[in-house]
C-alpha cells in the first residue's frame, strides 16, 4: 500500500464516529505522545523567555532589538518608502516580463495571510485584558520598527533566491544563510543556521500555523453552536480538504487564493470595527489619551510600566512574525528583478497586521469596556475571542457569529500559507521529489488539530516558531551592509527618476 493510501485510510479511520468512541487506545496514544513534548516544551520555555532578571524575555530582546538595529541603520527607510510601497502594490513598477510566480500584490497577501489571525483578535484582547490600554501604544511601536524587520529579511529573500530547471522560482531564508554567510567566508556556519532554521519551520508549520488553527477554530465555532464541536471531525475533513486543493497547487494558486480571501477578511472586519468606533466616537479622544498615558504609568492591577511595556511588545512580535523569516518564502516567489522593491512591499505587513487591524481590535475592546469584565481577565485564546465577541455584540447585535466566519478565514489562510512555508523547509532538507509527503502530513495535520487537544504538541510547535527568529536576526544583521548596499542604490536610483514605470 501506497504512501498517500494509507494516508488516507488513517484520516477515515480516525473519522469514524464509531472509532471515535470505541478506540480509545487512539486518544491514549496520543496523550502519551502530548507527554512526550511536556519536559521539551519547558525547557524551550525557560531558554526562550528567561529575563535574566530584567523582565524582558530573551526572545522578545531579540525580536526588538534586531527591529531597532535595522531602523537606524537603514536611517529609517521604512518609513520615507512607504508612499512608494503602496506605488509599487497599485502595479505601477509590474514589469510582466520580471521573474517571479506571483505578483508583489499577491506576495504580500499570502505573507499577510499567515500572520493575520487569531493573534489578531485573541490575542489583542487578551494583551489588553491584562496589561492595559497601554499595551497598545507599545504594541503600535514595536511594529513601526517590525517593519525594518520585515525590509531587511524579504530583501535578502530575492536576492538569494533559486530558480529550478522548469523556471519556477523560489527562496527563503535558508538560502541567505546557507549563500550569503558563504560569501563572507562563513559556509559551516551559514549552512548549519539554514539546516536549524528549516527544521524550526518545519516544525512551526504542522502545529502553530497547522494544528493550533483549526484546533482554536473548532474551539470557537463551538461556542456558538455544541453541533461544531460533536462534529468536530466532520469540520476537520472539511477544513482538511479545502486545505489540500489550495496548497497542491503550489504558490501560484496560493497567491491566487489569498489574494481574494486577505481584502475581504480584512475590510470586512476593519468596517465592523470602524462601525462600533464610530458608535463611541466621543469616547475615542479619551480612550486614546489613556493609550499614551497608561504606556508609561501602567498601574499595578496591570503589573506596572514593565509589564505593560512587555505585554504590548510580546503582543506585536508575535502577531505580525516581524523578525522569524517567514515572509521571506512568499517573497522570495514575487515577480521582480528588484531586491529591494520587494523588501519595501514587505514591510507594509507589520503596518497593516499590527497597526491597522490588532490596533482596532484594542480599541473596540476598550472603547466597549468588555476588557474590564472579570470573567474576561484570561491569558487563554478563547476567552480572548469571546472578550472581543462581547465587544462586537455590545453594538452590532449577531456580530459573534460574523467574528466566527472572520476566524475560520483567517485560520484557514494561515494554514495554507504556512503550509507554503514548510514546503519550502522541507524542499531544502529533503529535496523537491519527496513534496508531495509533506503535503499529505500537512493535510492530516489539520484534521488531527481538530479532533485532538495536544496542548505540549502544540506548545512545542509555537516555540519552534519564535526560536525561528534566533538564526534569522544573526544571519540579517551579519548581511546587513549588503541590504543596506542594496536598498541604498535602489532609493537612489528610484529619487533620480531612473525607475521605468508601467501604469
Amino acid at each position: 500500500m501506497g504512501f498517500t493510501a494509507r494516508a488516507l485510510m488513517l484520516v477515515v479511520v480516525l473519522s469514524s464516529p464509531a472509532m471515535a468512541q470505541d478506540n480509545g487506545w487512539i486518544q491514549d496514544h496520543l496523550t502519551a505522545l502530548d507527554g512526550l513534548f511536556g519536559a521539551t516544551v519547558q525547557v524551550l520555555d525557560i531558554f526562550l523567555f528567561a529575563d535574566f532578571g530584567t523582565g524582558f524575555p530573551l526572545i522578545v530582546a531579540v525580536l526588538v532589538a534586531g527591529g531597532v538595529y535595522y531602523t537606524f541603520y537603514f536611517r529609517w527607510l521604512s518609513v520615507r518608502a512607504f508612499r512608494h510601497a503602496i506605488d509599487v502594490l497599485r502595479g505601477r513598477y509590474d514589469n510582466p516580463d520580471d521573474p517571479g510566480e506571483i505578483s508583489h500584490f499577491q506576495a504580500l497577501s499570502s505573507a499577510l495571510s499567515a500572520t493575520i489571525g487569531l493573534g489578531n483578535i485573541a490575542g489583542v484582547a487578551i494583551a489588553v485584558g491584562l496589561g492595559g490600554p497601554g499595551a497598545i501604544f507599545w504594541m503600535v511601536l514595536t511594529a513601526i520598527f517590525g517593519m525594518s524587520s520585515k525590509l531587511a529579511s524579504c530583501t535578502l529573500a530575492v536576492m538569494y533566491r533559486n530558480k529550478r530547471a522548469d523556471g519556477q522560482i523560489f527562496g527563503g531564508p535558508m538560502y541567505y544563510m546557507q549563500e550569503g554567510l558563504s560569501k563572507k567566508g562563513m559556509t559551516e556556519f551559514g549552512r548549519t543556521l539554514a539546516v536549524v532554521y528549516a527544521f524550526l519551520t518545519i516544525g512551526g508549520s504542522f502545529g502553530g500555523g497547522n494544528m493550533f488553527q483549526s484546533n482554536q477554530t473548532l474551539e470557537i465555532l463551538g461556542t456558538i453552536s455544541p453541533w461544531f464541536k460533536e462534529f468536530n471531525w466532520l469540520v476537520g475533513l472539511l477544513m482538511a480538504g479545502l486545505v489540500g486543493l489550495v496548497i497542491i497547487g503550489g504558490i501560484r494558486r496560493i497567491g491566487h487564493v489569498t489574494s481574494r480571501i486577505v481584502p475581504v477578511m480584512c475590510g470586512l472586519y476593519v468596517l465592523a470595527s470602524m462601525v462600533i468606533i464610530l458608535y463611541h466616537i466621543a469616547d475615542v479622544p479619551a480612550m486614546i489619551g489613556r493609550i499614551v498615558s497608561m504606556a508609561f504609568t501602567g498601574s499595578a492591577i496591570y503589573g506596572g510600566f514593565t509589564g505593560v511595556l512587555i505585554m504590548g511588545i510580546r503582543r506585536a512580535a508575535f502577531s505580525n512574525e516581524a523578525g522569524l523569516g517567514s515572509a521571506a518564502f512568499a517573497h522570495a516567489a514575487a515577480k521582480t528583478d528588484e531586491p529591494a522593491r520587494e523588501g519595501i512591499v514587505a514591510m507594509i505587513g507589520p503596518f497593516i497586521d499590527t497597526i491597522v487591524i490588532c490596533t482596532m481590535t484594542g480599541l473596540v475592546c476598550m472603547i466597549t469596556g468588555a476588557y474590564l469584565r472579570p470573567e474576561f481577565q484570561s491569558g487563554d485564546f478563547i476567552v480572548g475571542t469571546r472578550m472581543t465577541a462581547a465587544a462586537f455584540d455590545s453594538v452590532i447585535p449577531g456580530a459573534s457569529y460574523v467574528l466566527a466566519i472572520a476566524v475560520f478565514m483567517f485560520a484557514f489562510s494561515t494554514m495554507i500559507s504556512w503550509s507554503y512555508y514548510g514546503e519550502r523547509a522541507w524542499e531544502y532538507l529533503f529535496g523537491g521529489r519527496s513534496i508531495l509527503i509533506y503535503r499529505l502530513l500537512f493535510v492530516f495535520f489539520v484534521f488531527m488539530g481538530s479532533v485532538t487537544a495536544l496542548t505540549n504538541v502544540l506548545g512545542f510547535s509555537d516555540m519552534m516558531i519564535l526560536g525561528m527568529a534566533f538564526p534569522n536576526i544573526v544571519a540579517g544583521v551579519l548581511l546587513s551592509p549588503q541590504i543596506r548596499a542594496t536598498l541604498f542604490d535602489y532609493w537612489e536610483r528610484l529619487q533620480s527618476g531612473q525607475m521605468k514605470t508601467y501604469k
